[in-house]
């Protein structure tokens, strides 16, 4: 599967607007997930080529979620969206293995030019 996406958020407006710039990109998003145990059970069975995944969420956060992808999965190309205010999380997370994030709101062009480098990065 090439560009295959997977977006995290529980707002569904989010995943919408994400959904709209990802496809723009050309990407195809596999799946959508409202919370981070969701994320994680649609990244094993979908294996994306990158997550979109949102920290604060209820259940399992993004943090969480996180860490259990990049437990079965180190080369995980994971994007976290955060709100502005939440560097400790932002810092814990890219601690934990994503590789790179996106403020919330946030603005189109940072979210093209963000996943455009972490796919010419990762060669996917």
């Amino acid at each position: 599967m090439s560009n295959a996406v997977l977006i995290v958020d529980d707002a569904e407006f989010m995943r919408m607007m994400l959904r709209d710039i990802v496809e723009d990109m050309g990407l195809e998003v596999v799946a959508e997930a409202a919370n981070g145990q969701e994320a994680f059970e649609e990244y094993q069975n979908k294996k994306p080529d990158l997550v979109l995944l949102d920290i604060t969420m209820p259940e399992v956060d993004g943090l969480e979620a996180l860490k259990k992808i990049i437990q079965v999965d180190q080369t995980a190309n994971v994007v976290m969206i955060t709100a502005l205010g939440q560097k400790d999380q932002v810092l814990a997370c890219i601690k934990a293995g994503a590789r790179d994030f996106i403020i919330k709101p946030f603005d189109q062009e940072r979210v093209i030019d963000t996943l455009d480098h972490l796919l010419a990065v990762s060669g996917v």
